[in-house]
């Protein structure tokens, strides 16, 4: 399948052969998958090529659509690149709150939990740091661009910021318009032929909490061929067939380590870029290729995109856990490239 074209709405699945891959090793990936699971339910998509060349599914029905959780970063960090290419944002090195100012309005006590407030260096916050997740928002003791530290909150001022731009979020009646998701709808899941739905969530906060300044988590809910768009949509670079849907230059920057967490961080915590994990330095994935990345979310939720191998595997729940991202199975898909 070349880059010009895509799937439809219908994504029928494709021999392994067709999409390059050899059928016999992709069995045999598929055996180790279920002995690794050993009873526990999966689900699992491989694209190659564009095509989609397995759907592995135990105990998970396959037109389920489970939250992405904070897999669903890597969309708004996608959103974000496309607000900045049509001159809603100036730049990501913008300061937030020139957009959103509502983000310092959350004196102490009315944050998510005790001694969490904001601060006047909290202005001087950049939608690069937000998508970093290096802002350090509304932590008194972190300065904005010093410390990786990943959290939600940060990236719901993000998308709040991004929504106020576009007239589609006010802090002061959150209920009363779409945010974040009507602009994922418009711009993404549209365009590559996605069916998702979205829901809103927030932690349990204490009374007087502002949560319609930094709460309001926006879900997305997928089915993994639906995820696989778009690991596909990255993959190609933000192109869906002849259609470009965002910049070329901000999903090269997203998938690579970011700045700040480079120029600040230590070795081992140089894993992140803007919204996605990356295997830039190879350290968090030693056995698989430097260039691949991913959207990876609670509930083991997992979008892997490898260039190298032009490969897609998703999944949704996977089998990983924490630091364990069982690579001798995504290994056993590589090696079933042709």
């Amino acid at each position: 399948m070349s880059e010009a074209t895509v799937p439809g709405i219908e994504w029928a699945q494709d021999a392994p052969e067709a999409a390059g891959l050899d059928g016999g090793r992709l069995d045999e990936a598929k055996r180790a998958w279920e002995a690794w699971a050993d009873g526990r339910d999966y689900r699992v998509a491989i694209v190659r090529g564009g095509r989609l060349a397995a759907h592995w599914c135990r105990g998970v029905d396959p037109a389920a659509r489970p939250s992405l959780a904070s897999a669903g970063k890597s969309v708004f960090s996608t959103v974000l690149g496309i607000a900045v290419a049509e001159g809603k944002i100036g730049s990501a090195d913008d300061r937030v709150v020139d957009y959103y100012p509502e983000m310092m309005d959350v004196p102490d006590g009315a944050g998510p939990k005790p001694g969490r407030h904001a601060c006047p260096k909290d202005r001087d916050i950049t939608f690069r740091q937000l998508i970093s997740n290096t802002s350090g928002y509304l932590k008194p003791d972190e300065q904005p661009g010093r410390i990786f530290h990943y959290q939600t909150f940060g990236m719901n001022i993000l998308c709040h910021a991004i929504a106020t731009r576009y007239g589609l979020y006010d802090s002061r009646d959150p209920q009363r318009l779409p945010g974040i998701s009507a602009l994922i709808e418009e711009k993404i899941a549209r365009p590559i032929g996605a069916q998702w739905t979205y829901h809103t969530w927030n932690f349990d906060h204490p009374g007087g909490a502002r949560t319609g300044i930094f709460g309001n988590y926006t879900s997305i809910n997928s089915t993994a061929p639906d995820m696989a768009r778009l690991g596909l949509l990255w993959l190609r670079r933000g192109r869906w067939g002849d259609r470009r849907i965002a910049p070329a230059d901000w999903v090269d920057q997203a998938t690579r380590v970011a700045a700040p967490i480079r120029e600040h961080e230590s070795p081992e915590n140089q894993v992140y870029g803007l919204g996605f994990w990356t295997n830039e330095t190879g350290r968090l994935w030693p056995n698989l290729p430097a260039d691949s990345y991913a959207a990876r979310g609670a509930g083991r939720q997992l979008i892997w995109v490898c260039p190298s191998a032009d490969l897609v595997v998703i999944e949704s729940p996977g089998l990983y856990e924490e630091g364990q991202e069982h690579l001798h199975l995504l290994g056993d898909v590589l090696a079933a490239v042709t």
